[in-house]
């Protein structure tokens, strides 16, 4: 998936207080018990295996199939101190898409923001600050995803999961340097085929959907560009072909919110 995948999140933070002993005693026990079981890892070093390729096609091929969606995302994201602690957060992600338009709203105890796209503007909200930003857009959702990302440097998230089957990412899949088949596993009681995949740097597992729903319900990426591994992890919960009306793509902001210019990406291409 896109390396940018994290770009899009924020985060919220929880500190346990655990007696120094009983922490030292823990945190041993957890790294022998990970120690033991990397002796017999599921590993296929440098395999691209042509069925996980395909169950990538598939599922983006069966996403953008369907005429609606609504999404619930369940995510942790870490994110790594100057001295290389890696902290977690949690957030929940609520998402709205048809052809065209989409909402994503983000919710976290530390940053909210609302993505609304109408088919004809692109929209950014950021309800504790009460601020948004407004920008014209193209008349598909795909070409709104690359006009934010490359004007504006805004990756928004799971977005990679609609990708592998539209031709866009070709070049991508042939550089894959490892994709292959786990297992499988029951995710939140759904029957799902679990598969790895490395790129260059990045390592992600997404778990796919058995059955002719190929609905991805897991996905886990770790960054190997930081020494500290920084992972993301998401449960995801689907409805296929929902009933939305026009108004659940309407951006309205309220009286006290206050319109600011969106700051153009300084990397982005003209």
């Amino acid at each position: 998936m896109r390396t940018r995948f994290g770009e899009a999140l924020t985060v919220a933070m929880i500190i346990a207080l655990v007696p120094a002993q009983t922490a030292l005693a823990q945190s041993r026990s957890a790294t022998s018990s990970l120690r033991a079981k990397a002796k017999s890892p599921v590993a296929k070093e440098g395999v691209v295996e042509p069925a996980a390729i395909e169950a990538l096609r598939s599922m983006s091929n069966y996403l953008r199939s369907a005429n609606t969606l609504a999404i619930k995302s369940d995510g942790s994201f870490d994110v790594v101190t100057n001295d290389g602690q890696r902290i977690q957060f949690d957030g929940t992600t609520q998402y709205k898409i048809r052809r065209p338009g989409f909402v994503i709203d983000y919710n976290s105890d530390a940053k909210d923001r609302k993505f609304v796209y109408d088919g004809k503007t692109f929209t950014v909200y950021s309800p504790k600050l009460d601020f948004y930003a407004s920008v014209a857009a193209p008349a598909t959702n795909r070409e709104t995803l690359d006009l934010i990302y490359k004007k504006f440097g805004i990756a928004l998230p799971l977005e990679d999961l609609f990708r592998w089957g539209d031709g866009t990412s070709a070049d991508r899949l042939k550089q894959i340097k490892a994709a292959y088949a786990v297992g499988t596993a029951t995710i939140d009681g759904v029957e799902t085929n679990h598969f790895a995949y490395r790129e260059a740097d990045v390592d992600w597992e997404v778990w796919i959907q058995q059955g002719g729903q190929p609905l991805p319900r897991k996905l886990v990426i770790v960054d190997r560009s930081d020494p500290s591994r920084p992972t993301f992890t998401a449960r995801l919960d689907w409805q296929v072909n929902p009933t939305f009306s026009d108004s659940d793509f309407a951006f309205v902001p309220d009286g006290e919110a206050k319109r600011i210019a969106l700051a153009t990406y300084k990397g982005s291409e003209k």
